[in-house]
């Protein structure tokens, strides 16, 4: 389930959708290291992270100056660079956009538009037939701290 990370209203639907809890963050899709600007990333501490992306890695940035309803009070915000041309050229044309799994807080993740759309019917406002996700693996997330990367959610990627 995606939508646009600047549209209140739209992140505020996806966490009704899902029943989630108001305190828990989503992912931010980007397409370009300049889309962190809008989420009140320190650019300069972005582009020491460069080398990794795109990639299927989550890196957690300090966001004081993010929107709320995206870093929900914790000072933070993670955020990918996904290595899917569809997906970035996507992102390049509406700008960067929430990810998270297609299922209800704490169900089985949705592994096909099949069966996300029987869960949430006209609720979702479209789409995308990507295919079967059954083997689809988490992104990697990690956090800078006092210097050193540390894994907070080992995934797809190997650091």
């Amino acid at each position: 389930m995606s939508a646009c990370a600047l549209d209140e209203t739209a992140v505020k639907k996806i966490h009704k959708l899902k029943d989630r809890s108001s305190h828990k963050p989503f992912i931010v899709l980007i397409s370009q290291i300049a889309q962190l600007e809008h989420l009140g990333i320190n650019l300069a501490e972005a582009k020491k992270f460069k080398k990794y992306w795109p990639a299927s890695l989550s890196i957690i940035f300090e966001a004081i100056n993010s929107p709320n309803w995206l870093q929900l009070g914790s000072n933070s915000l993670a955020v990918r660079w996904p290595n899917h041309p569809a997906l970035t050229s996507l992102i390049d044309k509406t700008g960067p956009i929430i990810s998270t799994s297609a299922n209800k807080e704490g169900g089985q993740p949705i592994n096909s538009s099949i069966v996300a759309k029987r869960q949430f019917g006209d609720e979702l406002d479209f789409y995308l037939d990507v295919g079967d996700l059954a083997n689809h693996q988490p992104s990697t997330i990690v956090k800078l701290e006092k210097g050193e990367l540390v894994v907070i959610r080992q995934g797809e990627l190997k650091l």
